[in-house]
């Protein structure tokens, strides 16, 4: 049988890689990438003659789904951890630490976000459970319209926004509640009377399980392991534009072993089975022929663009003893945030120079974005040396892009998800894996990945 898996980020990687393991040796599998690489908005790349991520560079920990795929090839050595250090929040032109004992930002008290919002905004949340609270069971808002009415506008731009900003290039107003923090959707539907009680209800145990892992030679060894494991022919440079579903009668006569061929994909022939592990505007664009309604609702979804500047700088430079610094909306910098990254990972602190990386990019601001490289960097150090206090001489930087990199989980996403889904269900031989389904961190995307070469194998078995 003939598969296809249209796009090669984490998501089809994974999918590819549990197609072969599903239906062994005999499969022939082709994974298409417009790229002129695989691994979607993962890289590594080699700065000072070390491995360096410019994408994402950790991973929720907690999950299950990066260190099972480390063992089952052997190279669980990889795994690191962070040395436990905090993050900084840059706001009113100082640094604060980080709030603790919230969620995504979200303050469990007056005294999680004591000194980094003002008095009157601690008086608030301190008598927020004696104002009555309007859910509606079901429904869904934006986390910034509902954290600015129950706590203040204070706390969104300089604790929610910070956080946000960094699992998906938005802001609180541009995330739903229901997608991004669904335990606190199921707190405030089974009856919370406030917020404050919603959230002490979905903090978390006090665990010493470390939060994030890593790679210590980058995902690029994640990404190098799936393909090699997935045994997959990969068709880079290669743009997929339409897909087309075609009668059983007009496909190739079956063998003893395969069902028909059902998929016509561009110039690349005929499959038995399809998974589009794309973004939502291009598995918008595919379905757009086989399911129109789906390609409506896929189309609907949103995208930020976000951009990296990976700087090394002397090893004696005198950063501050945290695992990096996160920008409170509205300050008059133009980075989003910087990771210390020889402050944050103990494999990275003994490397000879000290590495730090800056972010860029917000939902609806992608100005710094059109910028030249040169000025990226000049912003960069700029706002480093700021938020610093100290001269900052990088030695090499280099610019990564992420052109519409990550998906916007707005108000009514997970129904609209729902939905998409019922609208592809009856196309037999298609599944759908990517960023903007379950979750935009990697373990979600590997999820979903795993998820739809379940779906083609039971389709194909």
């Amino acid at each position: 049988m003939r598969i296809a898996v249209v796009g090669g980020g984490i998501s089809g990687l994974v999918a590819a890689y549990r197609l072969r393991k599903a239906l062994g040796d005999s499969a022939d599998l082709v994974l298409v990438e417009r790229r002129d690489r695989v691994g979607g908005i993962l890289r590594t790349v080699e700065i000072a003659g070390e491995p360096v991520d410019l994408g994402a560079e950790a991973f929720v920990g907690r999950r299950p789904e990066i260190p099972a795929l480390m063992r089952e090839w052997g190279i669980e050595d990889q795994l690191v951890h962070p040395a436990g250090k905090r993050p900084l929040v840059w706001s009113q032109g100082r640094g604060h630490r980080l709030p603790e004992q919230t969620l995504m930002g979200i303050p469990s008290g007056p005294e999680s976000v004591a000194g980094l919002v003002d008095d009157a905004t601690v008086a608030k949340i301190a008598a927020e459970p004696d104002r009555p609270l309007h859910w509606v069971p079901g429904g869904d808002v934006s986390v910034g319209a509902l954290v600015a009415d129950r706590f203040g506008e204070q706390v969104v731009r300089r604790s929610v926004d910070p956080l946000l900003g960094g699992v998906y290039a938005g802001l609180a107003s541009s995330i739903g509640v229901r997608a991004a923090l669904p335990t606190l959707a199921a707190a405030l539907d089974a009856g919370a009377p406030s917020l404050t009680q919603a959230i002490a209800r979905t903090l978390p145990p006090p665990s010493d399980t470390p939060v994030f892992g890593g790679i210590r030679d980058g995902y690029g060894v994640l990404l190098d392991a799936l393909r090699a494991a997935a045994g997959v022919k990969v068709e880079i440079s290669t743009t997929a534009t339409q897909l087309t579903r075609l009668p059983a009668a007009s496909s190739s006569a079956p063998s003893s072993t395969s069902p028909a061929p059902r998929w016509q994909l561009d110039a690349l022939g005929v499959f038995d089975a399809v998974v589009l592990a794309t973004p939502a505007p291009v598995t918008a664009e595919l379905l757009r022929e086989v399911a129109p309604a789906a390609a409506d609702l896929a189309a609907g979804i949103e995208l930020a663009s976000s951009a990296v500047v990976a700087m090394t700088l002397p090893r004696d430079t005198a950063l501050p003893d945290n695992s990096g610094i996160l920008v409170a909306t509205g300050e008059p910098l133009r980075a989003k945030a910087f990771t210390l990254s020889s402050r944050k990972w103990p494999h990275l602190a003994a490397r000879d120079v000290a590495l730090v990386r800056a972010s860029f990019g917000r939902f609806g601001d992608d100005t710094p974005l059109s910028w030249p490289d040169e000025d990226l960097i000049t912003a960069a150090v700029e706002d480093l040396t700021t938020v610093t206090g100290t001269a900052i001489r990088p030695r090499r930087a280099v610019v990564q892009r992420w052109p519409g990199g990550l998906p916007q989980y707005a108000p009514g996403h997970t129904t609209r998800i729902a939905e998409l889904r019922t609208a592809v269900a009856d196309l037999g031989g298609l599944a759908l894996a990517g960023a903007y389904l379950d979750g935009v961190g990697v373990p979600a995307c590997a999820a979903s990945g795993t998820a739809a070469a379940t779906r083609i194998a039971s389709m194909l078995s």
